[in-house]
């Protein structure tokens, strides 16, 4: 999978805590910049945890993401698996503790690369995306603005070059 970048379709897995919040917004996010930009990806979301599979992402980032025109009402949670460490070329998690129990799980032989999604994006590397469940409303917003920055640096990563 990764023997040919320039031609490969990118696959990207977005990875929080329970797959409500921050990933799902990060996935809506990606999904939205790469179609503007007209790059063909694979783009996925999923928790370190199993509280909410099968459940639609929280109803305030459903808010948020419809506030910045996406619709992330159709993604339902799921809990981060053996195969997607095979599945995706990278994992972008939302913080060190998702990145820390996505590196006890990840198979010796796996062909993803496991980073944090801020790592993306200069002078943030190392910090986490601010997980907003537990806060006010307005946490979704901040957490939307680090997420669709994160999907402008991945187009940028991933856009065909020119020449």
């Amino acid at each position: 999978m990764h023997e040919d970048r320039k031609t490969a379709k990118p696959a990207i897995l977005f990875l929080c805590l329970g797959n409500i919040c921050r990933s799902p917004l990060a996935e809506g996010a990606a999904r939205a910049a790469f179609a503007k930009a007209g790059i063909d990806a694979v783009l996925d979301s999923a928790g370190t945890g199993d509280w909410h599979v099968g459940r639609a992402p929280d109803a305030r980032a459903q808010a948020e993401a419809r506030r910045r025109g996406v619709d992330i009402s159709d993604l339902r949670a799921r809990q981060l698996s053996v195969d997607d460490f095979y599945r995706f070329d990278l994992i972008l998690a939302a913080d060190a503790t998702n990145l820390r129990d996505a590196r006890a799980m990840r198979p010796a032989d796996a062909t993803a690369e496991l980073r944090l999604m801020l790592d993306r994006l200069p002078g943030r590397g190392g910090q986490g995306v601010t997980d907003p469940y537990y806060g006010a409303d307005d946490g979704f917003a901040a957490t939307w603005d680090d997420v669709n920055a994160i999907a402008a640096a991945l187009v940028d990563e991933f856009a065909p070059s020119s020449g």
